[in-house]
C-alpha cells in the first residue's frame, strides 16, 4: 500500500479506502501489509504511516502491519525511536519495521536536505535508533555527522529518563527496500540477515541480481541468507475473466501509469527499470508492455501462471507483495483480493 490514490479524491476518503482494504485483508487471511510514507507525492498522500496503521490495528485482528517504508534521512531518531517503539506496543506484536535509505527529490527539499548527503545521514539515523532500543542503563551520548543526541539516564527515583524500548526485542522484524538493480541497500540485508523487499518497478530479468546482491552481503558477514525471507512487490489485478480483469487493469493501474507514474520515470533511470531487454525504446514502455510483462493481471489461472514465472525467473522467494489500487469503483479492488486470497492463493500453495 504506497497507497496509491488518483489526485481528485478527497484526502479523507483516501484513508477510509486504505483502512477498507486492510480490514478486507484481514478477514481474507494476507499474511502482512506494508504501507508507505511520503511527504510531497500527491497520488501517495502518506506521510504519516503509522497512524494509519495505529487505526487499521484496532479494526484487524491477525495481520501484521509494517512502514513499507520508513524513510530514514527524514526523520530526527530519538523521536522516531519513541514513535515506533510505542506502534511495537500498540501492535502487541504484529508491527514490522521496513526502512528505506533514500527519497524522492521533492521530499528532501521539503525537509532542506541535501541528496548528496541523504544516505548518510539516514544510515546515521539507523544506528541511533537501534542503539537506543538496545541501551541499558545509564546516560546515551551520540555525536555524530548528522546528530547530536544526550539523552538523561532513568533516575530510579524520579523515573524520568531515557527508558522507551520497543515489545519485540531488541526490535521488531526489520526489511529494507531496493528500487535499484544493484541497490546497496539489499548488500545491507543480507549482512545483517534483514528482510529484502524488491519494488515492482522492476523487471522480471532484474530480480535475480537483487537477490545476489542479498547472497553478497551475507557472504561478506558470514551469514548464509533465507529465501524465505525475500519479499517482492507486484502490481496485481485479478479480475472473474481475463477480458474482464484486463479492462479493468487498464482503467485503474493503467491510469495510475500513464497520469502518475510514467511522468515521473521520463528521463531517470526508471525508465529502464521495467525493461525486460535494455535496448529497448523508453516508448516501447508503454500501458500494454506494462500488463502483459510486469504487472500480474488475469483470471486466477492466468495470474497461477504468471506468478509461477516469477518464482521460477527468480529462483524462488518467500512472500509476493500484492500492490493496493484504488478504483473509481471500490468493489473492483475488493473482488481483486478476494480473488488473489481465495482462488490463487491456494493454486500456489506449492511454491515454498
Amino acid at each position: 500500500m504506497m497507497p496509491l490514490h488518483p489526485s481528485y479524491r478527497p484526502i479523507a476518503d483516501c484513508y477510509d479506502r486504505d483502512i477498507d482494504q486492510l480490514v478486507a485483508g484481514d478477514k481474507l487471511g494476507f499474511v502482512e501489509a506494508w504501507l508507505g510514507e511520503h511527504f510531497t507525492e500527491k497520488w501517495e498522500n502518506a506521510p504519516a504511516p503509522d497512524l494509519l496503521i495505529a487505526k487499521a490495528l484496532a479494526l484487524t485482528k491477525s495481520i501484521r502491519f509494517g512502514t513499507g517504508v520508513t524513510l530514514l534521512g527524514m526523520h530526527e531518531p530519538a523521536y522516531l525511536a519513541h514513535r515506533l517503539a510505542m506502534l511495537d506496543h500498540l501492535a502487541r506484536g504484529r508491527f514490522q519495521w521496513g526502512i528505506g535509505l533514500g527519497g524522492i527529490p521533492s521530499d528532501m527539499m521539503l525537509m532542506g536536505l541535501d541528496p548528496s548527503t541523504a544516505r548518510g545521514r539516514a544510515a546515521e539515523a539507523l544506528e541511533v535508533i537501534l542503539a537506543l532500543w538496545a541501551h541499558e542503563g545509564g546516560r546515551f551520548t551520540h555525536k555524530g555527522e548528522f546528530f547530536n543526541i544526550d539523552a538523561p539516564p532513568l533516575n530510579p527515583v524520579t523515573e524520568r529518563g531515557l527508558h522507551m524500548k520497543p515489545l519485540q526485542l531488541p526490535h521488531p522484524p526489520i526489511a529494507v527496500a531496493a528500487s535499484t538493480p544493484q541497490s546497496n541497500s539489499l548488500r545491507i540485508a543480507g549482512a545483517r540477515g534483514w528482510m529484502p523487499m524488491s519494488s515492482s518497478l522492476l523487471s522480471s530479468s532484474q530480480l535475480p541480481g537483487h537477490w545476489d546482491t542479498v547472497v553478497e552481503g551475507a557472504t561478506q558477514a558470514g551469514k548464509v541468507p533465507d529465501r524465505s525471507q525475500w519479499r517482492i512487490a507486484r502490481d496485481i489485478f485479478v479480475g472473474p475473466t481475463p477480458s474482464i480483469a484486463r479492462e479493468r487493469a487498464r482503467a485503474v493501474l493503467g491510469r495510475n501509469y500513464v497520469v502518475h507514474q510514467h511522468p515521473s520515470r521520463v528521463g531517470t533511470w526508471q525508465m529502464a527499470a521495467p525493461k525486460l531487454d535494455p535496448a529497448m525504446p523508453d516508448e516501447a514502455v508503454d500501458v500494454d508492455y506494462m500488463m502483459e510483462n510486469v504487472w500480474i493481471v488475469g483470471d486466477p489461472m492466468e495470474c497461477e501462471d504468471k506468478i509461477r514465472a516469477l518464482y521460477e525467473v527468480t529462483g524462488g522467494f518467500g512472500t509476493l507483495l500484492s500492490v493496493t489500487a484504488d478504483s473509481d469503483d471500490a468493489a473492483w479492488d475488493h473482488q481483486s483480493l478476494q480473488l488473489l486470497a481465495e482462488k490463487v492463493g491456494p493454486r500456489i500453495e506449492n511454491l515454498h
